[in-house]
């Protein structure tokens, strides 16, 4: 392999001492590229936290070329020794926890317990989906005919686009990648520009642990560029995307144009319906969890929440307690929050707040003034006393800050819940089953949590949402994500 270090030393100093700095293109396994973007670290202005090229649509039809060459020899290897190249990666990034998760928390900002979670997280769903290679795909089914058998098949779609956020920058470029290879395709993948380093570590590892070149290929750059470059080319057969509604529904446009699979995964407003049986300490745990959990930079991320007349004073308090304890700093330094991933996230963050409280909106906790000379530290925010159709209530923030409403009853707060165009997680808190299960049949979202943060999710059950929350189409994580990279084909046998 051939390396991407600046210098090798240890993970864990400065920037020239750590392994891996800059990223390269990975194309036909070779490593290519410049470095000419830099990524700053948001925890500590001025520390340099990796370096990447920025790709071309010239480097994106290597790529696709590498990918159609190597997928075929890819797709007849056994599914078993597809997965056990899987199961030893995820291995490998087990083996390099600290050391990737370091580098994540650097150019991503979150904390360091976050980062090591989250490489364990791709870890887990790489040997997840690499024990399916010994697991019985299709069905046998009987026939009306005479002597005749029915058989299913599940085929690789072939070369397959991957376009991944920076939120997550390993775990959900794995998430995507290991399905798509368990399942026989070839991979091209563009990560985000604010997380080279995690994309290549999880590149670094499929290498090692044995991925025929071409079969796994990674391009830097723009999305304007090279995500642009991806959907259109008529050799890529599937793209998976995980980012914001109107890069999405573009890019849907653009797939749908050539009939090729398409799979989106975009914004979210979840919304936690806080009911008066709920206990009013318990409750704001839960909502602080989702809310300022990850520095609120999930899709999955609390940010709404319709609380009932009598415990409203409570929980409000509480929560007010619970966001205090979520102090932003530098991630490598123990804080309990970390840093917002850059200066133009950290400037939304500020407007959001800065306008809901022009508007008339209550500020129970966090500030939008300060300057950004110790990184961009953004306090939990707690809104309260704004009108349902405010933007704070409506419009994605992707920051740590919730808006607070009341509502008179569970109806009320049921259908406030329902009220947005988004629909990817909805929470309640209470003690009644009877409405945790009317809850759960009657919210319009495509994951449900009853006294659970709404942020988080096993690897082994499906991820998606409904309305502009996803395509609603393909499922991700869970044997479900095998759906999207695969076509069904029907074998009759007559003896």
């Amino acid at each position: 392999m051939t390396s991407t270090a600046s210098d090798t030393s240890t993970a864990t100093g400065t920037a020239t001492e750590r392994d891996l700095i800059t990223a390269r293109h990975l194309i036909n396994g070779e490593w290519l590229g410049g470095a000419d973007t830099e990524r700053m670290n948001p925890a500590r202005p001025g520390e340099l936290a990796a370096l990447s090229p920025s790709g071309t649509a010239a480097d994106v039809d290597a790529a696709i070329t590498a990918a159609t060459a190597a997928q075929p020899a890819w797709a007849a290897l056994p599914a078993p020794a597809r997965g056990a190249i899987l199961m030893a990666a995820g291995n490998l990034l087990l083996d390099r926890q600290t050391a990737i998760a370091e580098d994540l928390v650097r150019e991503e900002g979150k904390t360091l317990a976050e980062a090591k979670g989250e490489v364990k997280r791709a870890s887990d769903v790489l040997r997840f989906f690499g024990s399916l290679g010994w697991a019985a795909t299709g069905e046998v089914l009987p026939s009306g005919l005479p002597d005749t058998t029915i058989t299913t098949r599940r085929e690789p779609l072939g070369v397959v686009g991957l376009i991944t956020p920076w939120n997550f920058p390993i775990a959900i470029p794995a998430w995507k990648a290991a399905p798509a290879l368990i399942s026989g395709n070839a991979v091209v993948i563009k990560p985000a520009e604010l997380t080279p380093l995690s994309a290549t570590h999880l590149a670094r590892a499929l290498q090692d642990a044995g991925l025929p070149a071409g079969v796994f290929n990674v391009v830097h750059g723009k999305g304007r560029v090279v995500g642009d470059a991806l959907a259109r080319d008529p050799r890529i057969a599937g793209l998976s995307f995980t980012g914001s509604t109107n890069v999405g529904l573009g890019l849907q446009e653009i797939l749908n144009a050539r009939r090729a699979r398409v799979q989106l995964e975009m914004g979210g407003k979840n919304g936690v319906l806080v009911l008066d049986d709920a206990d009013p300490r318990r409750a704001a745990q839960v909502v602080a969890a989702g809310a300022f959990g990850l520095t609120g930079q999930a899709c999955t991320a609390t940010s709404r929440v319709y609380v009932t007349p009598g415990i409203r004073e409570e929980f409000l308090a509480a929560l007010t307690e619970e966001a205090a304890q979520y102090t932003p700093g530098d991630g490598l330094e123990g804080a309990k929050m970390g840093a917002v991933v850059s200066s133009q996230q950290f400037a939304q963050n500020r407007a959001a707040v800065r306008t809901a409280v022009e508007r008339g909106a209550t500020l129970l906790h966090g500030s939008y003034d300060g300057g950004t000379d110790a990184g961009f530290r953004f306090p939990a925010a707690v809104l309260t006393d704004l009108p349902f159709d405010d933007a704070a209530v409506t419009e994605e923030i992707f920051g740590p800050v919730v808006a607070v409403l009341e509502v008179p009853d569970y109806e009320a707060g049921l259908a406030a819940i329902n009220d947005s165009r988004y629909g990817l997680t909805a929470g309640i808190c209470t003690d009644s089953l009877a409405l945790a299960t009317d809850f759960a049949a009657r919210a319009k979202a495509g994951v449900i949590k009853v006294n659970r943060p709404t942020a988080g999710l096993d690897l082994n059950v499906p991820f998606g949402g409904v309305k502009d929350s996803s395509t609603n189409t393909f499922r991700e994580q869970g044997k479900s994500a095998l759906d999207f990279f695969t076509w069904g084909k029907t074998v009759y046998t007559g003896v």
